[in-house]
């Protein structure tokens, strides 16, 4: 399982980066809600600002 992007900015080894994010999620339960995530539309609309603004 390769490490999810971002994570090794904390987690510096990419294998145990791996090793928590399974932990993290095993057994979880994914619900879904059938509206678009807030925190990917703001991330998007932050990283398109700069090229707008320019």
């Amino acid at each position: 399982m390769p490490a999810p992007v971002g994570w090794t900015k904390t987690f510096t080894d990419p294998r145990l980066c791996a090793v928590i994010v399974d932990r993290l999620t095993f057994n979880g339960t994914i619900i879904e809600t059938g509206t678009d995530s807030y925190r990917l539309a703001t991330t998007r609309a932050r990283a398109e600002a700069p090229a707008k603004a320019g």
